[in-house]
């Protein structure tokens, strides 16, 4: 059976190391970075920092990520987006899997996703930027 570990705390960010080895002998593992119940907790100025940690922490054990919460939301609620949303939506390739909230522009969100993703593949490979030249 798999386990998804909801990270959505400051001591399950802390303690992540040890629910990763609890879990990996016996259980496939994800990790679900909950990126609002964190900013909650943490702060927005740590956010970006933590969620780094995360991926990295996650890379080094190869346990894949979901990058939830939030992604794209005004578009997927109200059928536009905001400029830093589509700045974390491409972000969200760093993850393995990407969370998105119901919407009845869920599909547009899907697609403009889609689009953002594959523009940025080829700009960094999973955490490690690639530093490949712009075309402008």
């Amino acid at each position: 059976m798999a386990i998804i570990a909801k990270i959505e705390t400051q001591v399950a960010v802390k303690n992540l190391p040890e629910i990763i080895l609890s879990a990996t002998p016996n259980h496939r593992l994800g990790v679900m970075i909950a990126r609002s119940d964190l900013t909650v907790e943490l702060g927005g100025v740590s956010m970006a920092e933590i969620q780094e940690e995360l991926l990295w922490l996650c890379e080094a054990a190869h346990v894949p990520v979901i990058w939830a919460t939030q992604v794209l939301e005004t578009l997927a609620k109200k059928g536009v987006y905001s400029r830093p949303e589509l700045t974390d939506a491409a972000m969200s390739g760093r993850a393995e899997c990407v969370m998105f909230n119901k919407g009845p522009y869920i599909l547009s969100a899907v697609s403009t996703l889609n689009s953002i993703l594959v523009h940025m593949q080829d700009h960094q490979q999973k955490k490690r930027s690639t530093l490949r030249v712009l075309h402008w």
